[in-house]
């Protein structure tokens, strides 16, 4: 049985990062997509092959021969096109993060858990070989025991010409927060993924340099099932770029790092030695492989709601002081965030 996938949002991470991905899988095929821009939506069916393309969301959703739908959209429009998916009686494969908070995933994977239907997150690193090598190095003890580790994060400022007119991923309703939620987001997930769910999580965040609302510093802490400690930093107001985890063991240390490309580290008593596990063209491929596999009954993909709601859930309590709470719709509040810059000409 081929499994034939629709795509809500056929934007630029859908032009190489997965869009391919769903054609080139075993046992997959893209037949439909949609954007709300029509010409948009016909030039990327026209350019990718795909058969059908629409301008309307339902209309693709309701679609009698698409079988499952990948959101590919901001995540202020995840819940709504996943109940929408749900409603349908269709799997989804939401785009990451899952939603703008803890709630919204909630109310999705409760929906999807009480349809009996799948729900899957585009925490495509789970399905990476990098990734995937590096849980097996840790798994199969050659750390030993796992006993911390450190994450670093620096990049430099998104300083927009014209700061009202902010892309979708620095303005809270659409996307939930700041690059923390877009960027952060993947290496909670890959921590989680290789080490466990994180515990006892602490942090804090602020707007040290950048003009816009969103929060452009984090560091937090957490303590790893195996009992170790960790902490993690993200600077989005640098001048240098710094991108590494370092996972340290009773026996030895591995390091690789979350958006890079180069071979992962393993450091023992015995020396150095280097694994090369490089990315395929269409980074998505492989976890969107074990989607299919595990709608054909053929697998179990790593992705699931579940999980990624845990990592909505931390980056959650590490914003919660910035936002002043995250359980509502804070996006619609900007005025009562405790962490946001208030210019001089603002203040009545």
């Amino acid at each position: 049985m081929t499994i034939r996938w629709g795509i809500l949002g056929c934007g630029k991470v859908t032009e190489v990062k997965s869009g391919p991905g769903f054609q080139l899988a075993e046992g997959s095929r893209l037949v439909a997509v949609m954007r709300r821009t029509s010409a948009l939506a016909e030039d990327y069916a026209r350019r990718h092959n795909v058969p059908r393309w629409y301008d309307r969301a339902d209309a693709l959703i309701h679609d009698p021969e698409v079988d499952a739908v990948y959101i590919a959209t901001p995540p202020g429009s995840h819940l709504e096109y996943a109940l929408q998916v749900c409603a349908a009686g269709k799997p989804a494969y939401v785009e990451k993060p899952m939603a703008r908070n803890y709630a919204e995933c909630r109310r999705m994977v409760a929906a999807f858990t009480e349809a009996k239907l799948p729900l899957f997150v585009a925490y495509y690193r789970r399905g990476l070989p990098r990734f995937n090598q590096a849980k097996a190095l840790v798994e199969s003890g050659r750390l030993g025991q796992i006993t911390g580790v450190c994450y670093r994060y620096a990049g430099p400022s998104t300083r927009p010409a014209n700061p009202q007119e902010l892309p979708w991923r620095l303005v809270a309703e659409q996307s939930g927060g700041g690059l923390f939620l877009d960027l952060g987001c993947h290496t909670l997930d890959i921590l989680d993924y290789i080490l466990g769910p994180l515990e006892d999580v602490e942090g804090t965040a602020a707007n040290v340099a950048s003009p816009y609302d969103v929060e452009d510093a984090v560091a937090m802490r957490f303590r790893l099932p195996s009992g170790g400690l960790g902490i993690a930093s993200w600077n989005f107001a640098s001048g240098v770029h710094e991108d590494t985890i370092e996972i340290f063991g009773s026996e030895g240390r591995l390091s690789l790092s979350t958006f890079g490309n180069e071979p992962l580290q393993l450091e023992t008593a015995h020396g150095r030695e280097t694994f090369d596990r490089p990315n395929p063209p269409h980074i998505q491929q492989p976890l969107i492989q074990t989607i299919v596999d595990e709608l054909q009954r053929k697998g179990r993909c790593p992705s699931t709601g579940l999980s990624a709601a845990r990592t909505s859930r931390v980056m959650d309590i590490v914003l919660e002081g910035y936002y002043g709470g995250r359980s509502d719709a804070f996006w619609d509040r900007p005025h009562t965030w405790p962490g946001r810059k208030v210019s001089p000409s603002s203040i009545q």
